[in-house]
Order: structure tokens, then sequence, then C-alpha cells
């Protein structure tokens, strides 16, 4: 006698239950918050930085939406939370943040970004950016590693700058040398018209005539002259 039950068709996986399916569906829902941080920022001690954070939300922004700052020192320790937001941002009063943080950030633009002011050398460590938008809530944990160095041994060569000077110094060294060649020559051509050369016997002989001619010309302008005022002076 056969069996009422039907079996299930070979090589078909079995169904997914209607509970577990509506968890997935919720799940992959409240991951719908990305959160961007810049893994590393480097600072100076004594000038103010900028800590970005920026968040992605499916849901609307709402007045329930909050956003915390937490930080862990470089030596290890507790996370301790540092900013919070939620419609108003709240600075801490207690810590070595304190009156030391602000908020710069926009939250209609997506922006929960803090600035530290004054940092130092102590302030070496992760800051983790944490933002909620109900029904978002779950989200990546992207952390920010903050360096603070003295700016006169912090001089470090990027790749960028890198490859600047590879590309460049040599062309300087090419208009340089270019330059001093043309110089060279300049002055060589220079010496050539220096004043002093030896005249000819033609240019030698007619500069005491030209000077003879010209004072001949004078003495009788001079002489028409006086004819002239003589001849205005006498009575008819």
């Amino acid at each position: 006698m056969r069996g009422g039950g039907a079996a299930p068709a070979a090589g078909l996986p079995p169904l997914l239950p209607r509970g577990g399916l509506l968890l997935l569906l919720g799940v992959c829902g409240a991951l719908s918050l990305e959160i961007s941080a810049s893994p590393k920022v480097r600072a100076y001690v004594g000038e103010e930085v900028l800590l970005k954070c920026s968040f992605k939300s499916s849901s609307p922004i709402s007045e329930r939406l909050t956003i915390d700052w937490t930080y862990r020192p470089l030596t290890g320790g507790q996370m301790e939370t540092v900013f919070h937001y939620q419609s108003v941002p709240y600075l801490t009063t207690v810590g070595k943040f304190k009156d030391r943080l602000s908020w710069v950030g926009n939250v209609a633009r997506g922006d929960a970004s803090i600035a530290l002011q004054s940092p130092a050398m102590s302030d070496n460590g992760t800051f983790i950016c944490s933002v909620k938008n109900p029904p978002d809530v779950y989200h990546n944990i992207p952390q920010t590693v903050l360096v603070v160095t003295e700016r006169g041994l912090s001089f470090q060569l990027t790749s960028a700058s890198l490859l600047s000077i590879v590309v460049f110094l040599p062309s300087v060294i090419v208009v340089v040398l270019l330059l001093v060649r043309m110089g060279r020559k300049f002055g060589v051509l220079k010496k050539k018209k220096k004043p002093g050369c030896k005249k000819s016997s033609i240019e030698v002989s007619d500069e005491p005539e030209h000077t003879e001619t010209h004072k001949c010309l004078g003495k009788l302008r001079d002489w028409c002259l006086n004819c002239v005022d003589t001849d205005e002076e006498d009575p008819y």
C-alpha cells in the first residue's frame, strides 16, 4: 500500500520556511545603511583636523537619526563615546576631548563629520563613526586611525610628489643648462661689440673736415644775423 504523502522531487532544495524568508528580507533591508570614513588621518600638533564620515540610508532622514563617535587610545583600552547627535549635537563635557570637538556635519547631505581642535600626540588612536536611521540600524563599522605628529618631523614623500620630482627634475636641469649656454654666448657677442676697435683711415680723415665745416657754417650764420640787426637799427 502506497503512502499518502508525496515525496519531494529529486534534485530540488527544500522550501525555505516563511518565517526564515521574512527574516532574510528584513536583514537585507536593515543593511541598506552604508557608512564611509577615512581609514587614516594625519594631523599636526596644535592644528585643527577634520574627521570625515558620510552615510547613505534607504530610509528618509528623520528625527530618530543618531550619530555616535567613539574613541579608543592607541595604547588600547575600552571605547568611550566622545560625541553624540540626535536632532542637535551633544559634545562631551568630560575627558581629554572636552571643549575640543565641534560638529561640522550636515545630516541632510549625509555628512556626519566632526573636527578636533588642538590635537596632541596623546590623541593618537582609533575613532569609529556610527549612524542609525531607523529602521536602518545595521551597517558596516569603518574605523579611522588618527596619527598626530610634529610638523617638522612628519615630512614624508608621497607617491605623487616622488613622481613629480622624477618627471620635472630632469626638465629643470635641461632648462638651466640651456640658460647657462645662452648666457655664455651672449657674453662673447657683447665682448666683440665693445668700443675701442680701430677706425679706418677714411673715418679718421673725415672727422676734422666735418668739424671745420660746422665751425665755418656757424660763423657765417652769426655774421648774417649781425648784418640784419644793423640794417634794422639805421635811421631813414
